[in-house]
């Protein structure tokens, strides 16, 4: 046989098992999106030109925004739910009619239903799950229409925020009539030994087997074809059974990878085939002595990480989430638990790679928690199927090593829901956040795992983890050295004490007396403000006890939500629990695990040094977070001694108690006498630049390349200020899409996505940008006016603009800045910038930046003593120490005829709840983070109607506890009183709930335990 006729062969051959095999289609591109809703939106053909265009992943909740009265209240961060259509027009050839076609959805949130021509699908209510649809006899030969219907019209459906709409990848699908059921390859390692180990195979496949191959190739870590085995089809659900010699195990510190290759062939034509990664590791639990992997006792150093955690919403592209976990394994983590539900499939993909442990968790409840949540809406009608596609869909990846069924939640349906799991996966253990514990295979305890009298009482009969523990908060750029409970101490914590006698900071976001609550604080970087416990002093407690298999901190990355539970409400929108804050800055937090849980020598310095508002001689904690054996310290040159990183708890930090003065501080890490790491602050000036800098994220798989441009306020001298609070400007050009603006600001009511601008928050801020397909080309134009916002340390202002090229090549020319100081428009009254002025009290500079004669940005800076931060004393925060826990009633869940109103005196918050004669209810949402038990509690209320009472009907988690009355208090306006009562309130998530009962009620202000 002639050369070029086997090399035709060989093409016709290569051709021939490409057409015949499975083709998956990148669907993520080109949908169109309203947020109106009409039943005609499911047709085939209708007018929908007037849609908005997008690609996906997307998510609506997060686009629209924070808003006062958001649908998703407090535990959404007050941004919004409603209902959402999406449409997509695709081309189908002939000869892809005889095939299979599936529509796979890697996420939509929630109670999604799916229309191909007209002709409808099917309803999934679980917004956390993966789906697909058959959608074969639909199609026809040309263009073909799939419309889904999204509706999130009922809310609160979770208790931290949720995306809306397609938040993950779709595929379409085409396969021939014969081929692998979907989720139907199980890979499983039975016996793992030194030098060998045993691989079982297993599949399942639709359609007509007969005369048909199955074949199965396995391949190294390095891409080897280690075996193959390829035999007759006798039965739709063939296994084979491997030895391998010398297996690579997987591990977090090795994540090796096999691969492998199923086929099922008709002769030498490829009918089918799928490809599948899988490890092999071992692992053992044990209760004296906790977790074991591959013959080796780890501890579990790990993270709790909502979907939602960062700064995009819930629509993460897979360079966006690679760069949030490999941020977190940078911290030193070698596990992580997607909380409370399941995450799409990239999500295991990546962590497979580099190397995280997961704890697969599939619900939140297994009931009603949030108002409207999974629980509520479809819980026992779904749960089977919902689980049955969680396990068959994620059991190949070798980084899932237990399943979790639940958090915090109690239910007899455990033992069910633990028997069907095992059938479907009988490898894995099974345990729950905090719910069942007498039915795991594993117990897991969520916060209450973190008081001193659980470590030192409890006894187990069982492997334990702590499944949600430390809870600690810290705001990035803040400190402050009097300890911080978040409900005040409770009892049974370790001690943790202040670390100066009185308190030496005196900032804040918001003046004391404009908090709603006493929550309403910033929380400090010195790891001194908790629920229970330190970050140091869980690390210690889980190190040092052999029983402890390790925890999952509450969290990794902040993130949007639960902005009530632990700040108080707006203006507060989300959760400062994490070691990274929204926007992906490293709070001093994260280098105190780094110091623990890594080995490349690291060293990180708090706090920052400058403090123009500290009386010179003040004597500051400085702390050194280090991994190496001694550290240094110098101001100004000058040596203030050596210190060692110690074991225990308040000694894991190099610490020194350092009088202030401006200069220089410096600290060198030494081993073996050796220098191997160095970090210093200088005191900074006002800020008089922007500096600019770029990180790329690479495309991979059908997600375009992301940008993470970062911008930092800096002084004359390149030194950082550390207190930064300017608006940053952007024009964004090219082929590029906003993905968001973050600075990690939990008050910060800015727009993260339709905003032109961003304020700097201590300093720093982040624009997010994707690429779009086939882009060619990028720029941004940044500009900012630069000052201390409260002329302070100096009334001189800059104004700094700058065109930095994202990729590609274009054009660069210098930019025109034109401004005024008089509140005149910049446009007709500009004066051209030249450099640094100076502005009094009060001021507002105006400015414009041209480019080529063209507006292309319109800035806006205020200055004066009331402007920016809060600086107060020491007595700033005097009128709210010893106080309980107050909720307001109007960022409650209002039904019926409650409504908010301002129209009184005296309300705390930010209003009331009133009912005008009307029938109605509202509905309070308490963590409860003691054991279970009774509680003092007293409704803040007001009303005049003589002689009424105004009954109202106590609800304590939706069972009725007793009926209260509201006595007339002599006002309508300000005369409030109280009405007390005993509740009993479980460990975790509880709802209280006041309803009318035929007359009408009393103006509600807040609910106050005491």
């Amino acid at each position: 046989m002639g050369k070029n006729l086997k090399i035709l062969i060989a093409i016709l051959l290569f051709s021939l098992e490409l057409f015949s095999q499975r083709a998956e289609t990148n669907f993520n591109n080109s949908w169109r999106f309203t947020l109106e809703d009409d039943t005609v939106f499911s047709q085939e053909n209708i007018n929908d030109d007037y849609w908005s265009t997008l690609n996906v992943p997307h998510d609506w909740s997060f686009e629209k925004g924070v808003r006062k009265g958001g649908d998703q209240g407090q535990g959404g961060g007050y941004h919004d739910g409603g209902i959402g259509w999406y449409r997509k027009y695709f081309n189908v050839k002939k000869e892809s009619l005889s095939k299979i076609t599936y529509i796979n959805f890697d996420g939509v949130y929630m109670n999604s239903e799916v229309w191909v021509n007209g002709n409808y699908l099917g309803k999934r209510p679980y917004g956390y799950i993966s789906f697909r649809y058959d959608i074969s006899k639909y199609l026809k030969e040309g263009e073909n229409t799939i419309a889904v219907r999204v509706d999130n019209s009922l809310e609160p459906s979770a208790r931290w925020y949720h995306p809306c709409g397609i938040y993950a990848s779709v595929k379409l699908l085409e396969v021939n009539t014969t081929h692998f059921k979907p989720n139907s390859i199980f890979i499983t390692t039975p016996n793992i030994q030194k030098n060998s180990a045993f691989v079982n195979v297993d599949a399942e496949i639709n359609g007509d087997i007969e005369k048909l191959k199955y074949e199965v190739k396995l391949y190294s870590p390095d891409g080897k074809e280690l075996t193959n085995t390829i035999e007759k089809l006798k039965a739709s659900n063939p296994t084979y059974q491997f030895e391998i010699e010398n297996p690579e195990l997987w591990s977090p510190d090795s994540p090796k990878l096999y691969k492998a290759v199923t086929q099922i062939l008709d002769g030498k034509k490829v009918l089918d085939k799928i490809e599948t990664t899988f490890g092999f590791k071992t692992v053992k639990w044990v209760t004296e002595t906790g977790f074991w992997i591959n013959g080796e006792n780890v501890k579990l150093k790990g993270v709790c990480e909502h979907w939602e955690g960062g700064p995009v919403g819930g629509a993460w592209t897979k360079p966006l989430l690679r760069w949030k976990l490999q941020s977190l394994k940078d911290m030193g983590i070698n596990a992580i638990r997607p909380s409370h539900n399941p995450t799409p499939p990239m999500f295991y993909d990546i962590c497979d790679e580099i190397g995280l442990l997961v704890m697969d968790e599939i619900f939140d409840g297994w009931h009603k928690k949030a108002p409207q949540d999974y629980g509520k809406q479809a819980f026992d009608e779904w749960w089977q199927r919902d689980v049955k596609e969680w396990i068959t869909r994620d059991r190949n990846h070798p980084s899932i090593f237990v399943w979790s069924l639940g958090n915090e939640t109690h239910s007899d349906i455990a033992p069910e829901l633990v028997k069907f799991g095992k059938k479907l996966d009988p490898t894995r253990l099974f345990t729950s956040g905090a719910g069942n514990p007498e039915d795991m295979d594993i117990e897991g305890v969520n916060g209450g795992s973190e008081t001193k009298s659980f470590i030192e009482s409890k006894t187990f009969d069982k492997p334990f983890i702590s499944t949600e523990a430390p809870h600690t908060w810290q705001t990035r750029g803040y400190y402050r050295t009097q300890t911080w409970w978040r409900d005040n101490e409770l009892p049974g914590t370790y001690e943790l004490p202040n670390l100066t006698e009185k308190e030496i900071f005196f900032y804040e976001g918001i003046n004391p007396k404009n908090w709603k609550n006493r929550k309403q604080s910033f929380n400090s970087s010195y790891d001194n403000a908790t629920v229970r416990v330190s970050a140091r002093k869980y690390w210690e407690v889980m190190r040092d006890h052999p029983w402890h298999s390790g925890h999952f901190r509450w969290t990794g990355f902040d993130y949007y939500g639960e902005a009530g539970l632990v700040h108080g409400g707006l203006p507060f929108n989300l959760f400062m629990g994490g070691a990274i804050d929204v926007a992906g800055f490293k709070k001093d937090l994260f280098y105190f695990y780094q110091s623990q849980w890594t080995k490349e020598p690291m060293i990180h310095m708090l706090p920052h040094w400058t403090h123009p508002r500290m009386e010179k001689g003040t004597v500051i904690p400085v702390w050194v977070y280090s991994n190496a054996e001694e550290v240094e310290l110098f101001l100004n040159g000058k040596s203030l001694g050596k210190d060692q990183p110690g074991t225990v708890w308040n000694e894991m930090q190099c610490e020194w108690m350092v009088p202030y003065e401006e200069g220089k501080l410096e600290a060198i890490a030494y081993i073996n006498e050796k220098e191997v790491k160095r970090t210093s602050f200088s005191t900074s000036k006002q800020p008089s630049k922007l500096i600019t800098s770029i990180q790329k994220l690479d495309a991979e798989d059908s997600f375009t390349t992301s940008y993470i441009i970062t911008s930092e306020s800096v002084d004359e001298n390149d030194n950082l200020y550390p207190y930064g609070e300017n608006k940053v400007y952007y024009n964004i050009q090219g082929d590029v899409k906003k993905i968001s603006m973050e600075n990690g600001n939990p008050i910060d009511p800015t727009s993260r996505t339709k905003s032109d601008f961003r304020t700097l928050f201590f300093g720093k801020s982040r624009l997010f940008l994707r690429a779009l397909p086939n882009a060619k080309k990028a720029s941004i134009i940044t500009a900012s006016i630069l000052g201390d916002k409260a002329l302070y340390t100096s009334n001189k202002i800059t104004i700094d603009a700058q065109q930095v090229q994202i990729f590609g090549t274009s054009n660069t020319d210098d930019l025109e800045i034109l401004y005024t100081t008089n509140g005149e428009n910049p446009e007709s009254s500009g004066i051209i910038y030249k450099g640094t002025f100076q502005v009094i009290d009060g001021t507002t500079v105006k400015a414009i930046a041209k480019l080529n004669g063209k507006i292309v940005l319109k800035m806006e800076e205020t200055f004066g003593q009331n402007e920016g931060l809060f600086w107060g004393d020491e007595h700033s925060k005097d009128m709210w120490i010893g106080r309980g826990v107050n909720i307001s009633a109007e960022d409650g869940i209002l039904q019926g005829g409650a409504i908010t109103s301002e129209d009184a005196h005296r309300y705390k918050g930010s209003g009331f709840v009133r009912f005008d004669g009307n029938e109605g209810s509202v509905e309070f949402y308490q963590e409860n983070d003691g054991e279970e038990g009774d509680y003092s509690i007293r409704f803040r209320y007001m009303h005049n109607n003589e002689g009424k009472l105004h009954p109202m009907k106590l609800y304590v988690n939706d069972e009725y506890i007793r009926t209260l009355e509201f006595n007339s208090t002599g006002g309508w306006e300000k005369e409030w009183k109280f009405v007390p009562t005993i509740i009993r309130l479980k460990a975790g998530a509880n709802s209280v709930k006041l309803e009318t009962t035929g007359e009408s009620g009393p103006y509600l202000d807040e609910l106050f335990i005491d």
